[in-house]
């Protein structure tokens, strides 16, 4: 008697890579490392989360079944959405774009193998899809249309090869694909080093008044991971982008670029604080490492240091640990600079409050650095940008920042700090020391290059100033809204005015004084109404404002460069 065959109703996926020949001609050592980069760090993980397993790989594709046909489109948005994230950055010739094919059908089993109808449909559906488009069967679409709001167009019945009658097809199309590109929740590409984000620690002292002091812990544990260069960590900003939300560790793991995820809580109660801590590979699920510290309030920096380095072994190996920084020898003088910390480059009123709050640290404690880097940004900030006068100010704010390096030449934050102001005194050479310097300390630090950034540009060099704020970006996923100043700021002096107006019109950046860098772009179009408009609602917050001032306070290296956006801003109505 013959053996009865196996046959199981099951969703398949077929993807493929648009272009792979030319992608492959073009090279071929690059294309296959970009692939199995993305098939390691994109295809694989999102898989193992909605259950779906590999039949097979081709060079340039892939089939996979599914045990449901919500599985599958899941994954396959999930996919595209990944995609389109590890895109962004690349050059046009140079992007992985995917089609995508998705059917429902019985199919009969060969060991590992699978064949049948089904399989035929998914591989049709995928060639009949647009580059980053997915393709789906009517069976499909009947089985995921009430249970997933997604714009599918219909397509009608289609005339497949080797399947017996038309088949209705249903498309997910360049809509979706473009608001993946646009949205923070595009997935990133795994970076080569062990990659890991530090999650907000919960506070659970029942007394919001330690939240400050809980977050800054967060913060500090960011900063000394960032500075172990076998390591990439995600800055703070965009790890407190989850602070109170409930999400999955592998979907966050996937926003933010990364394979581990560090979280925790803390309890402060009296002279003692207990810290609960746990690592976690996010690809794996596995818990990789975890650890209860109960302790003095006076050896909370101790702590810190401890959870490094158990971090750093655990990850990267025995890895030679930078110098340790500068710590506060006041609990008070901590927390108050803490406190200024979440205040800087906010408003004139939240810097006032910083300086308020710096000053008082530094009574407490005269030799901590930290607390006068930040003072001497936000006196920096307050004469540039706030309508503070310009002396005391600007003189005061140079010794604080040469005070920092002094106090903490190790300080990777310190550095950057004092190298932009250098640089805003035309002090070039020393600017370009004290970030390499700080890129050399913390390879991680994405405010180091953003700032770097605006020397570049006004330097003369735009297009270097774009490659920072990139990296910045990538560091730095969920970022505060002046990377995107800076990048808009990049982008005009390269003549590039309809991105500089994209950019400049994210609502991050949008009513900040990075508008009269959009009323400049607008101009530079010929937008005269539109230029106008952004100048008279900057003067509106910015007063006192006058192109003269503003062009003798910024690094010009470059005269052409200095007339330029001197031509856009008077292109643009502001007043001289």
């Amino acid at each position: 008697m013959p053996s009865e065959v196996e046959r199981r109703l099951t969703a398949i996926m077929a993807a493929d890579v648009v272009g792979y020949a030319r992608l492959i001609e073009a090279d071929e050592a690059a294309t296959l490392a970009a692939l199995r980069a993305l098939r390691q760090g994109i295809l694989e993980p999102l898989l193992s989360e909605h259950h779906g397993r590999i039949v097979k790989l081709m060079g340039d594709g892939v089939l996979v079944e599914f045990a449901s046909a919500v599985n599958a489109v899941t994954c396959a948005v999930d996919v595209q959405k990944g995609m389109a994230g590890a895109n962004q950055d690349l050059a046009e010739d140079r992007r992985v774009v995917l089609r995508i094919g998705i059917s429902l059908g019985d199919v009969v089993v060969e060991g590992d193998d699978i064949f049948g109808d089904g399989v035929i449909l998914a591989v049709r559906l995928q060639a009949m899809a647009n580059p980053g488009d997915i393709c789906v069967s009517g069976s499909v679409y009947e089985q995921i249309k009430r249970k997933l709001p997604l714009p599918f167009d219909e397509l009608g019945p289609r005339t497949v090869k080797n399947v017996s009658e038309p088949v209705l097809v249903y498309r997910l199309g360049s809509l979706t694909h473009r608001e993946a590109r646009g949205s923070e929740k595009a997935f990133l590409p795994l970076p080569a080093r062990p990659a890991i984000a530090v999650l907000p620690f919960a506070n659970l002292s029942n007394d919001a008044e330690q939240e400050p002091f809980v977050d800054g812990l967060t913060q500090d544990l960011i900063t000394d991971l960032s500075r172990s260069g076998g390591l990439f960590v995600i800055a703070s900003h965009s790890a407190f982008a989850y602070k109170g939300r409930h999400e999955d560790v592998r979907r966050i793991a996937r926003e933010l670029g990364v394979r581990y995820l560090l979280e925790g809580n803390v309890r402060r109660a009296g002279g003692r604080v207990r810290i609960n801590a746990q690592l976690i590979d996010a690809i794996q699920g596995d818990h990789l490492w975890a650890e209860r510290f109960d302790r003095g309030l006076e050896d909370i920096f101790a702590v810190q240091d401890e959870v490094c380095s158990k971090i750093v072994e655990a990850l990267a190996g025995r890895l030679l640990l930078p110098p340790t920084r500068n710590r506060p020898a006041n609990l008070a003088a901590y927390e108050l600079c803490v406190r200024a910390r979440s205040l800087t480059m906010q408003t004139a009123i939240a810097a006032k409050e910083a300086v308020f709050l710096l000053e008082r640290a530094i009574v407490l404690d005269p030799d901590y650095a930290e607390a006068h880097r930040w003072l001497a940004l936000n006196l920096w900030l307050g004469w540039e940008f706030w309508g503070e006068p310009m002396a005391p100010n600007r003189a005061r704010s140079l010794a604080e920042a040469r005070r920092a390096v002094t106090l903490d030449p190790n300080d990777a934050g310190n550095r950057w700090v004092l190298g932009f102001i250098l640089g805003h005194e035309h002090l070039w050479d020393e600017a370009d020391m004290e970030f390499d310097a700080a890129l050399e300390l913390d390879p991680n630090h994405a405010d180091a290059w953003a700032m770097r950034s605006d020397l570049a540009t006004l330097g003369g060099q735009p297009a270097v100033g774009i490659e920072f704020v990139r990296k910045a970006l990538r560091l730095n996923p969920h970022p505060p809204g002046w990377y995107f100043w800076q990048l808009g700021q990049a982008q005009y002096a390269n003549g590039d005015y309809e991105a500089a107006v994209q950019t400049l019109r994210r609502p991050e950046t949008y009513r900040t004084p990075s508008r009269r860098l959009l009323a400049a772009s607008l101009a530079q179009l010929g937008r005269l109404d539109e230029a106008c408009w952004e100048a008279d609602l900057f003067m509106m917050g910015n007063p006192k404002f006058t192109i003269r001032q503003w062009a003798d306070s910024q690094p010009f290296r470059d005269d052409d460069l200095r007339r330029h956006f001197l031509e856009g801003y008077r292109l643009a109505g502001l007043p001289e």
